[in-house]
């Protein structure tokens, strides 16, 4: 339970005043997934207070703050730390642990690489956007949107606990989402090993792009395309993307195929079951196993 007090002495925890952000709401969240009970205070400085048996993030130029001249320290690929980060980095193993997550060092850096960095990235100005005349909605600006607006007078302590009841939700599918993620990693890589004429074959779907980019498996690269169990009908042949989120993927399927359906894409292909070729190129379906093998081998040839 996230506790907003307003006496400094039973506060236990200790975060700046004023507009709140995304670093420290699911900092905060951390905290109390680790301790439980949060008594936090929000204070506009902490020069000359004893802080001393308080935990102070985000605020004081301290071990987790990022706000000093230089920041406090940045990911190898240059995503510098904020509030979020500095936290994880000290505690996300120790709340894996506390919840018995498997695969425990593989799940803490793909946290931090598929969130935490996301959230420190736009709180250090790090996310590109393109140059388009709509404004674009993060995770962060729909945690910063609960702050009061400029018309309303409302205790931002209150709205600060009301944005920790939303990220509570966010921090739980996405910590449940890598976990789940890490627990596939050992079945993709059997399946890198297996692959063949760069297809790789799973038995049913599950995360797989994100480890087949990361592989250091020799075959890795050398893989076109997934064949796998659709969770609406049928089977896919899904193309592996050069980078994790891009829709530009190592091979694209054969252009003809691309944006036809049914009869015309089974008449083009000689794939009695094929049903469906997305026009982007990226997917296309088949009703069984071995149609679908047959989709990807011929992607593959041509």
């Amino acid at each position: 339970m996230i506790n907003v007090v307003k006496d400094f002495e039973i506060a236990k925890y200790v975060t700046h005043a004023g507009k709140f952000h995304a670093d420290e709401i699911f900092g905060t969240i951390l905290l109390e997934k680790l301790y439980k009970n949060i008594d936090i205070i929000r204070l506009p400085e902490v020069d000359m207070l004893n802080l001393e048996g308080k935990l102070v993030f985000d605020i004081g130029g301290g071990k987790f703050d990022h706000h000093q001249k230089g920041g406090n320290g940045e990911r190898e690929n240059g995503i510098r730390y904020a509030a979020f980060g500095l936290l994880w980095k000290e505690f996300g193993m120790e709340f894996l642990k506390s919840i018995s997550a498997e695969n425990i060092e593989d799940c803490y850096h793909m946290f931090d690489k598929n969130f935490v960095q996301f959230i420190d990235a736009g709180d250090n100005g790090q996310i590109p956007f393109e140059n388009i005349d709509i404004k674009l909605e993060t995770v962060s600006d729909i945690i910063e949107g609960f702050n009061p607006n400029w018309d309303e007078d409302i205790d931002s302590d209150v709205s600060f606990k009301d944005a920790t009841d939303i990220a509570r939700v966010i921090f739980d599918n996405k910590i449940h989402s890598v976990i789940a993620k890490c627990r596939a990693k050992r079945f993709v890589e059997e399946a890198i090993e297996k692959s063949e004429d760069g297809i790789l074959v799973l038995d049913r779907f599950m995360p797989y792009q994100e480890f087949v980019l990361d592989s250091k498996n020799p075959k890795a690269p050398g893989i076109l395309y997934a064949v796998f169990k659709s969770n609406r009908n049928g089977y896919n042949v899904r193309g592996i993307p050069v980078k994790l989120g891009s829709f530009e993927n190592r091979k694209k399927l054969p252009a003809e195929w691309c944006g036809l359906r049914n009869e015309a894409l089974q008449k083009i292909t000689g794939v009695q079951t094929a049903t469906f070729c997305h026009n982007a190129g990226f997917i296309c379906v088949a009703e069984t196993m071995d149609d679908a093998m047959m989709l990807a081998k011929l992607a593959v040839s041509q």
